[in-house]
């Protein structure tokens, strides 16, 4: 445990798996009190019990983050059980897949819904409350931040995968939302910033790498690091961007993915 996030309240959604369950037990570690969400009860329930056998201190709020209530209800819920929101991290999102011209229109839908506006709502109504709690306490209105957010997207979005159309225009879509909201939250002191991952073993790639089995092959072909990442070390990245220690920094999409997006993967022609 560290005192690096000493007195904050965090709310972290998908907190129940994969980079947002990293993401929620990272930021305890180093002393926030965190508000896990998630529509996966039991995991979440998991998520949150090991939290406090590490020492921290969590809640559970289960919800699915796509309807229309549960932003201010998972606002609600954090100001009964700790007084104040401090960080947020927008961890809820869904792969899905689909192609051109054969895609299913639903399917983009559902991509936007789950990556886009889920975000889009849940920043919305944590803005606005780390805007009135920085208005009511002079004694906060001269730090240097008044609150911090942070969403969990994609290389997908600079890269083009024919197969993941959907997840790929919903996260660039995603990282220009996060450009945009931190400008217009600049003047209320609150960061907005993003975590763009490569291959993450997550629950997803497990299942990918289940139904593929060279998968594996490729992703540490094309990826300078050599090795797929854990959630960890996502985490760590939520963590920085989270924290005061990148007071400076917002509007950003900072990539976690093995420098993959800096390597074309074809070799060099032959002379």
């Amino acid at each position: 445990m560290t005192d690096l996030l000493e007195g904050k309240t965090a709310i972290v959604t998908g907190a129940a798996h994969g980079v947002g369950r990293a993401a929620a037990r990272r930021l305890a570690r180093a002393g926030a009190r965190v508000v896990a969400s998630d529509r996966d009860h039991d995991a979440l329930a998991r998520t949150v019990a090991q939290i406090v056998e590490d020492g921290g201190q969590a809640v559970a709020f289960a919800c699915d983050m796509r309807g229309a209530l549960s932003a201010s209800n998972l606002i609600a819920s954090t100001l009964d059980a700790y007084g104040r929101l401090d960080i947020l991290v927008n961890a809820a999102r869904s792969v899905v897949p689909g192609t051109f011209p054969d895609g299913d229109d639903g399917a983009l839908q559902d991509a936007f819904d789950a990556n886009v506006r889920s975000a889009y709502v849940m920043s919305r109504a944590a803005a606005r409350r780390m805007i009135a709690q920085a208005e009511a306490d002079p004694q906060e209105g001269r730090g240097r931040c008044a609150g911090a957010i942070v969403n969990i997207s994609s290389i997908a979005a600079q890269r083009t995968i024919p197969e993941l159309l959907h997840y790929s225009v919903s996260c660039a879509a995603l990282d220009q939302m996060t450009r945009a909201m931190a400008v217009a939250l600049a003047p209320h002191r609150i960061r907005v910033n993003a975590v763009a991952l490569g291959s993450v073993m997550t629950a997803s790639l497990r299942d990918a790498l289940r139904e593929r089995a060279e998968l594996r092959e490729e992703l540490v072909r094309v990826t300078p690091l050599g090795r797929i990442a854990e959630p960890d070390e996502a985490a760590e990245a939520v963590l920085y961007l989270a924290s005061e220690r990148s007071s400076f920094v917002t509007g950003q999409v900072l990539s976690v993915d093995g420098g993959r997006t800096v390597l074309d993967p074809l070799s060099a022609p032959a002379h």
